[in-house]
């Protein structure tokens, strides 16, 4: 498979309606939870400096979420002692004809890669321990597995990435 080239671009209020359209989705919902939830949690963090949200995009076509944290603005995040400069990560793909083809763990990895590169020490993502899918493409976007954890969301397994 030949490299993929992604953009990550910040989301802007003009993509709400993007957003409100792929939490609706089916295979969105099963594990981000109710829409209309999601999408007030989402825009709520728009103005958050410690929420950057991106669209992705892959040959200008938006296909994703991504949303990069610092989970030290949320303490009740579950994770235990994280290294200073942490960063947690989410993120879905909306568009199902671009999901089982390599695009979230090759994008996953792209995001983080730059995260690692400008000096992030640890970095942290959280999916449900029933989705294993999620999990098979953090692994190979460089993820490992760390341990079960209870965030406010729920039981999740923590994986971690380090330069």
């Amino acid at each position: 498979m030949a490299p993929q080239s992604y953009a990550f671009r910040s989301l802007a209020a003009a993509d709400f309606p993007l957003i409100r359209r792929w939490l609706a989705k089916p295979h969105v919902a099963q594990w981000w939870g109710d829409a209309d939830e999601q999408y007030a949690l989402v825009s709520g963090d728009f103005a958050d400096p410690a929420m950057e949200q991106s669209i992705v995009e892959h040959d200008g076509r938006a296909f994703a979420y991504l949303q990069c944290y610092e989970p030290s603005a949320w303490p009740d995040h579950g994770f235990g002692a994280l290294a200073t400069g942490a960063r947690g990560i989410d993120q879905f793909i909306g568009e199902e004809d671009m999901i089982a083809r390599g695009h979230g763990s090759a994008f996953i990895r792209a995001f983080a890669d730059g995260l690692l590169h400008g000096g992030v020490p640890q970095i942290l993502t959280d999916p449900s321990p029933d989705n294993t899918r999620a999990i098979r493409a953090r692994e190979k976007a460089g993820f490992r597995k760390d341990r079960p954890v209870k965030t406010p969301d729920g039981a999740a397994l923590l994986m971690v990435r380090h330069p």
